[in-house]
């Protein structure tokens, strides 16, 4: 990772569920200022533990981070609350949506302000919103619950924006969404970012689309990080080509093969 200013370092963390269920093992990843990292991995890997973990949402979830630490431009944050990391810029998207879906798009915008006392800063960050998604400017007046999955995305988004964050936590973005509205949504967290200087640290499985966004990648397995580099370095490795991409080799492999494809990834060798 290059030398620039870390906004968030996480420095090998353990995470337990219900005191029993061991999930992050030695996790450790840094996020430089005005970059965008990706978790990338399958189901189960770990990638949604390590957002709740610095965003601190896991006691919801009877979990905790057992060892390690995590801190927040040179502040450890494990016994601050979300609504405490909220004041420090750090808001979390999560996995799938979560709009109320009895309010109004523009409604739903606004309850991301609650941190917010300024009226006119209040305003200008929903011209905001609505200048880098105008399809919700459309719906502003549409019960959430009745508008497409697309555009609850880019409700989810437009309402963490509303707090004016300096750093977003990103979780699966492109889930249940078509291949067009996923690029849409990555095309316009990249406008974030570089016209914002909003930083994301995000989580998706979709490493093609990940690994094309994003600065720096970190690739997770049963808890543990197994692999990270430039985002562009691990779209062209091998390894990551096969097991990840779906673009390795040209014949078809015999079960033997499959069965065995673990013993075969040489970060893990």
């Amino acid at each position: 990772m290059e030398a620039k200013k870390i906004v968030l370092n996480v420095n090998g963390i353990e995470v337990i569920y219900n005191h029993v269920i061991l999930v992050l093992k030695g996790v450790s990843l840094t996020v430089p200022e005005g970059k965008i990292v990706a978790i990338l991995g399958g189901n189960g890997a770990g990638k949604t533990t390590t957002l709740r973990a610095v965003s601190n949402l896991l006691r919801g979830e009877r979990g905790e981070v057992t060892k390690g630490s995590i801190e927040l431009r040179g502040e450890r944050i494990e016994n601050l609350s979300p609504a405490d990391l909220v004041q420090r810029g750090v808001v979390q998207v999560m996995e799938g949506r979560h709009c109320f879906a009895h309010l109004t798009i523009e409604e739903n915008l606004l309850t991301g302000s609650y941190t917010r006392r300024d009226k006119g800063e209040i305003a200008a960050n929903l011209d905001k919103v609505y200048t880098y998604f105008p399809r919700l400017k459309t719906r502003r007046s549409s019960q959430a619950a009745y508008t497409s999955g697309g555009e609850q995305q880019m409700c989810a988004i437009g309402r963490a924006l509303m707090a004016n964050p300096s750093m977003v936590l990103l979780d699966e973005p492109s889930m249940g969404l078509a291949p067009q509205i996923v690029q849409e949504v990555f095309e316009i967290v990249k406008d974030l970012n570089t016209k914002e200087k909003v930083t994301f640290l995000l989580a998706e499985q979709n490493t093609n689309m990940a690994l094309k966004y994003a600065d720096y990648g970190y690739i997770m397995e049963s808890g543990r990080v197994v692999m990270d580099g430039i985002a562009s370095d691990l779209a062209n490795n091998e390894d990551v080509k096969e097991f990840y991409l779906g673009m390795g080799g040209g014949e078809r492999k015999s079960f033997k093969d499959v069965k065995s494809y673990k013993r075969r990834k040489r970060w893990l060798a």
